[in-house]
């Protein structure tokens, strides 16, 4: 019987080990120096993440899905992440970070004032200092 632990199982099984082969080569560069090479950290989790995936596929475990509506909602907030990374990719993190923040923080039920505002601008805020200023880097 395939139970929803073999099938996400295969799936996480299938998506560490494309990202191993076929993602993590195409899209990281190699470069001279440095005392750890940039692919080392990439690889071990996608091959984590493959192992894990075929561990779940040969000894799935005996919880059932209690309700639907759990699954829609992680649905929901998987869209919600896709839609914001490809946003991110358009538009800027500068522009698009605080209102994925914002609707990831109203999705999974805050409602504070003060955190929604902290999330919504602090973080990002921080996030920007941490990565541009302080390292040096670039974001999309």
């Amino acid at each position: 019987m395939v139970s929803a632990d073999r099938i996400s199982g295969i799936f996480f099984l299938l998506l560490g080990l494309a990202m191993y082969f076929v993602v993590n080569p195409a899209h990281i560069e190699a470069v001279e120096g440095g005392s750890l090479n940039p692919k080392t950290v990439p690889d071990i989790i996608s091959l984590i993440l493959a192992l894990c995936g075929g561990l779940l596929v040969l000894k799935p475990t005996t919880h059932q899905v209690a309700n639907l509506q759990n699954i829609l909602r992680t649905a929901g907030y998987s869209l919600l992440l896709v839609a914001g990374l490809f946003a991110m990719s358009r538009f800027g993190f500068e522009y698009v970070a605080p209102l994925l923040a914002f609707a990831i923080m109203w999705f999974i039920g805050e409602r504070r004032p003060f955190w929604l505002a902290f999330g919504a601008v602090g973080m990002p805020a921080l996030i920007w200092f941490l990565v541009t200023q302080a390292l040096g880097r670039a974001l999309p």
